[in-house]
């Protein structure tokens, strides 16, 4: 099956959605059409599955969440984040792109486990370096956080900006002064 993914992820890549066909995927792979359909109905259901692939990559860049508060400044701790994520989003930059603007997938509603996943990793960032003590809020802000670094990091991949050090620099600032806030708003409300 994996042959099979990594052959989608080359013609998808390639030749963008239009001309993206299970046939094509087939002959790349060296398989027979019919050993593909035994593990994906359609091209819809390939495209899912490297988009599960890509998912499961962005979450294995987000598990620096989990040592958020265990190591390093509030800036390196950032730049590792940052650094992570926007290197899970340069591999394929083609792909990604095609991903992004082509494909017809479904919406993150049906994602339950992935969203809940991703949105916890961010609010771990977002608990561990405001020290808040007000969950709602915490939960708002992790989703603003998460908003803020998946639009810059997808507006980059689209226009081939993602090994910008200064579009980097920026991420990294806007992130920063945002944690920042976050402890300053924290530290005037408990006066």
């Amino acid at each position: 099956m994996d042959t099979i993914i990594d052959a989608a992820i080359r013609v998808l890549e390639s030749r963008g959605w239009a001309d993206f066909t299970t046939n094509e995927v087939a002959a790349v792979a060296g398989v027979s059409v019919g050993s593909l359909y035994q593990y994906f109905a359609d091209k819809f259901a390939l495209a899912e599955m490297i988009r599960q692939r890509h998912l499961g990559l962005v979450l294995d860049a987000l598990s620096i969440s989990g040592e958020w508060s265990e190591s390093g400044t509030l800036d390196e701790r950032v730049v590792c984040l940052i650094d992570g994520v926007i290197a899970v989003h340069s591999i394929n930059h083609a792909l990604h792109r095609v991903l992004l603007d082509e494909v017809p997938l479904a919406g993150r509603s049906n994602y339950g486990d992935f969203e809940r996943e991703y949105q916890r990793r961010y609010r771990v960032v977002i608990e561990s370096s405001s020290k808040t003590l007000d969950p709602a809020r915490d939960d708002v802000a992790g989703r603003v956080l998460a908003a803020a670094v998946e639009g810059v990091v997808h507006a980059a991949a689209r226009n081939g900006e993602l090994d910008s050090p200064v579009l980097k620099a920026e991420l990294v600032a806007l992130v920063c002064a945002y944690l920042r806030n976050r402890i300053a708003f924290a530290k005037v409300s408990l006066t």
